[in-house]
């Protein structure tokens, strides 16, 4: 396999400079093609571009960074040329005739994380940092690329790695009756790794809905506004809304932006006894949605009362809105725990956009945060449920070692120390190409 790789580097089309990015072990050979020379490594040069017969290709900067003092880790080379797409492609296709092959998405950075240049939590942060579309987006991801959340991992790991020593160490002298683990010592670590583990959990939740956004569940009765609210939301007439009751049947999805950071809403179906078989099935789907909401927002009308809905829905915490205030000319705002609006008039929906940004953690404090993503989340919530189970197993050692294991490989997987070949590759395959 050639293991010299080059992609363009910046967006496809027009633009004023266009960057073509090599790395492998044939570029010191095409340098001295392309440009006549090898250039001063980290050194901005000015130079032409020539194919290998002499004919100019364009001009531009050359920059050469030799390994293992890269990006990933292997001698590359960047040249920045006019941002033309005919010349960017004669250029890239001069450059693949001399030995390199196109870069696959992503594996800039695989190369720099197979070359321990980068752990895993940082290669995904470049992805983020590129798609974050909030500043605190910005911050977070830049955050974990300077490798805070890694940090944190590895400490963790780190404290796991002495437990499963010590426990070990007291099976190995169970023989000779000396209980190393009889001291109490190893209930308190572990309490305090889940405490630790918590925490962290906190932060990487905070860092998942700045980078995913979260998931926003309309519920309530027949006709009391949820169509509405989704449409004054979503700023179109994304759902039907008219007088009769039960017109929303099935799950209407719709994805908003507030200030960047995105919000996926579900219009559902009026929640009511029906013989309807149809509205049956939209209200069985309103419960799977339920389920799977970060937040679930209640609607009430000036008929309903909040008692009459399910346990499975105040279980959720929701957000109790009181709308329709234009019918009976109340003020909008936030009064005992009701937020109280009209998605007809628009009259409160600024109060619950801030409410949604606060909520999402849009306008709170995200010092510390970084961002998640689910898979970090998973494995984070996989080795607190190992040391609680460790916990149980407190004299049994063997058992106890034994997830103790199981909890370290979880928070491994976090930072690529213990990664299978198809999750690099799915995770990988989602960059865009040039990184």
């Amino acid at each position: 396999m050639q293991n010299t790789i080059a992609a363009l580097a910046t967006p496809a089309g027009r633009g004023g400079i266009g960057v073509i990015r090599i790395s492998g072990t044939l570029v010191a050979e095409i340098a001295n093609i392309l440009l006549k020379q090898l250039p001063k490594p980290r050194y901005a040069t000015y130079s032409s571009f020539t194919d290998k017969t002499g004919n100019l290709i364009d001009q531009g900067i050359a920059i050469y960074f030799p390994a293992p003092n890269s990006f990933t880790g292997e001698d590359v080379l960047e040249l920045q040329g006019h941002g033309g797409p005919v010349v960017m492609d004669l250029l890239l296709n001069t450059v693949i005739n001399l030995g390199a092959r196109l870069a696959r998405p992503g594996e800039f950075s695989e190369r720099a994380f197979l070359n321990d240049k980068l752990d895993l939590v940082q290669a995904e942060a470049i992805a983020d940092l590129i798609d974050s579309a909030s500043g605190q987006a910005v911050r977070c991801a830049l955050r974990s690329l300077q490798g805070d959340f890694s940090a944190q991992i590895n400490t963790l790991v780190e404290k796991v790695i002495w437990l499963r020593s010590y426990v070990e160490a007291g099976i190995d002298f169970s023989d000779e009756e000396i209980d190393l683990l009889a001291e109490g010592q190893v209930v308190s670590k572990i309490t305090e790794l889940t405490e630790k583990i918590d925490i962290i959990l906190a932060k990487a939740q905070q860092g998942y809905l700045l980078k995913e956004g979260m998931q926003i569940v309309l519920v309530g009765a027949p006709n009391v506004g949820k169509s509405s609210l989704l449409n004054c939301l979503a700023g179109r007439d994304t759902a039907i809304v008219t007088p009769v009751p039960g017109t929303t049947r099935d799950i209407i999805r719709e994805q908003i932006q507030i200030d960047g950071m995105p919000l996926h809403i579900t219009d559902t179906a009026g929640l009511r006894v029906t013989e309807d078989i149809i509205e049956q099935e939209g209200i069985r789907r309103t419960k799977l949605a339920i389920e799977a909401a970060d937040l679930v927002i209640l609607l009430l009308d000036e008929n309903s009362s909040k008692t009459n809905h399910s346990h499975a829905i105040l279980a959720k915490s929701p957000l109790i809105i009181r709308n329709k205030i234009d019918l009976n000319q109340q003020p909008a705002g936030m009064r005992d725990g009701i937020l109280y609006l009209s998605a007809k008039t628009g009259e409160g929906i600024d109060i619950l956009t801030d409410y949604l940004k606060e909520k999402a953690g849009l306008q709170s404090n995200t010092e510390g945060t970084f961002l998640a993503r689910r898979r970090h989340l998973d494995a984070l919530q996989r080795a607190k449920l190992a040391l609680i189970t460790a916990l149980s197993h407190s004299t049994a050692y063997e058992l106890l070692a034994e997830e103790l294991r199981q909890a370290q490989q979880a928070l491994n997987e976090i930072t690529g120390e213990f990664t299978s070949d198809d999750l690099l590759g799915q995770i990988f395959s989602t960059f865009c190409l040039g990184k």
